[in-house]
């Protein structure tokens, strides 16, 4: 018994440097390519769009040490959810789990397809509708290839991961070494007005850029004597990419202006045909969409598992967890994940969203994404006294101020997505709280069905 339990138990065989590639690995996705544009168009000036990034890399440290103190104590998989069900009860459990099917991972599946679609159009434009017709066509065939089973294999995902650094070395090099196209006489005399609604849009897509470093957490338990190293992880971790982050924007500000930076819809392919012309626009757009393209079939795979353990937990959403004996694969859930994600795109379409479906995706899930950082977050305080008794490899330093700073990160940025959904006309963020809501219905129809079930 004890030699099966102990077969369980993650090993910890990570070190310092094993966990920092892996941080960076995951945190560094496609938004690099498609958020500096959007954060300088909120941002009065590039002295305040370089602060932000730092910022937003600090911000993300508090909550990295909030969660690995949290994965120390629950290693189990699950994460959020175990988190959640642990400290307030199945509902918010069962909550967390709706939110990701129908907001948080489709959302965010929906956002990295418009970032292919965007680059995509840089090489071959389909019309008015061109991105949106890209994202489509990449969700519909990633989701019926993980349904049938055929996956991309190691070879290709290399070649995927290779072209995104490719694509952000030859940027970052561009940038250094090549003459400013005045830059700074152009952009030291943009000074606009500033305005904290625009501000607190810009850091939640800066947060989202910087989004996969709460994963730091899932490491916990495999890393050598984590109790002093995870301190040096998250912080070399994040202060790696906060390096890298700005070093990105400055070569963007190098190749192009400040001001062209803010009407850009595609900033690396523009600051690169600045440098190589149209056959640098078409190879930098090519490696970003593979990049995007190879994070959206990533983001289906592992949304269709969440999905899967959710229909096999209750057992009125038992069709979502059948697994397809033929292909061996959670197709009901890949699929009921396919139509919701076709439904967030021609929801994009709305009001000349097509015009910016990216940014609509991000403002759809944001306010929901922060709503269950925040209740994350305050479950340290909550587990601390409920579960007194369970080692906690990893503490929280630095208590309360760490916390404290965390929590009013995850306020902040709840109320910035709903007040600039308000102030701007624009109704994505409202709508993506109007789906969380139905949690509510669906949780005690499902509990009740349940009930009658296990009679």
């Amino acid at each position: 018994m004890d030699n099966k339990e102990a077969s369980h138990t993650p090993k910890r065989v990570l070190n310092i440097f094993d966990a920092v590639c892996i941080i960076v690995g995951i945190v560094i996705g496609a938004g690099i390519f498609k958020v500096p544009a959007i954060v300088a168009k909120n941002t009065p000036n590039e002295v305040l769009m370089l602060f932000a990034w730092f910022l937003g890399g600090l911000l993300c440290i508090a909550g990295a040490f909030c969660y690995a103190e949290l994965a120390s104590a629950y290693p189990q998989a699950g994460g959020d959810y175990i988190y959640l069900k642990r400290a307030y009860g199945s509902f918010l459990g069962f909550a967390f789990v709706w939110a990701r099917l129908s907001v948080i991972q489709t959302g965010s599946i929906v956002s990295l397809a418009y970032v292919f679609g965007d680059y995509m159009t840089r090489i071959f434009n389909l019309g008015q509708f061109s991105p949106t017709i890209y994202a489509a066509v990449a969700v519909f065939l990633f989701t019926v290839l993980n349904v049938i089973g055929v996956q991309q294999g190691k070879l290709a995902q290399n070649i995927l991961t290779g072209a995104k650094v490719a694509a952000l070395i030859s940027i970052v090099l561009l940038g250094l070494f090549s003459r400013s196209h005045e830059t700074t006489s152009h952009a030291s005399s943009t000074n606009g007005s500033f305005s904290w609604a625009a501000f607190g849009l810009a850091m939640i897509f800066i947060l989202y850029t910087y989004g996969g470093w709460n994963e730091a957490a899932f490491i916990a338990g495999e890393l050598k004597d984590a109790k002093r190293n995870m301190v040096k992880v998250i912080i070399i971790s994040m202060f790696t990419l906060i390096a890298i982050y700005m070093l990105i924007n400055y070569a963007y500000l190098r190749l192009l202006s400040f001001e062209v930076m803010r009407e850009s819809d595609a900033v690396a392919a523009d600051a690169l045909s600045k440098v190589m012309g149209r056959f640098g626009e078409v190879v930098i757009s090519a490696f970003v969409a593979l990049s995007a393209l190879g994070a959206t079939n990533g983001t289906i795979f592992t949304g269709a598992r969440s999905i899967y353990a959710l229909g096999s937990d209750y057992y009125g959403l038992r069709w979502l967890g059948v697994w397809h004996g033929r292909f061996s694969t959670p197709s009901s859930a890949l699929i009921t994940q396919g139509v919701i994600c076709m439904a967030l795109i021609l929801l994009s379409l709305f009001g000349e969203g097509y015009r910016r479906g990216f940014e609509n995706m991000v403002e759809y899930t944001a306010p929901v994404f922060w709503f269950f950082m925040l209740l994350t977050a305050i479950s340290i305080v909550v587990l601390r006294i409920k579960d007194k008794d369970i080692e906690r490899p990893f503490k929280t330093p630095v208590l309360p101020l760490t916390l404290t700073l965390f929590c009013g990160m995850c306020i902040y940025m709840f109320y910035s997505s709903l007040k600039y959904t308000i102030e701007s006309g624009r109704f994505y963020a409202l709508i993506g709280v109007g789906v969380l809501l139905l949690s509510v219905p669906f949780y005690f129809v499902t509990s009740f069905i349940e009930r009658r079930a296990t009679r």
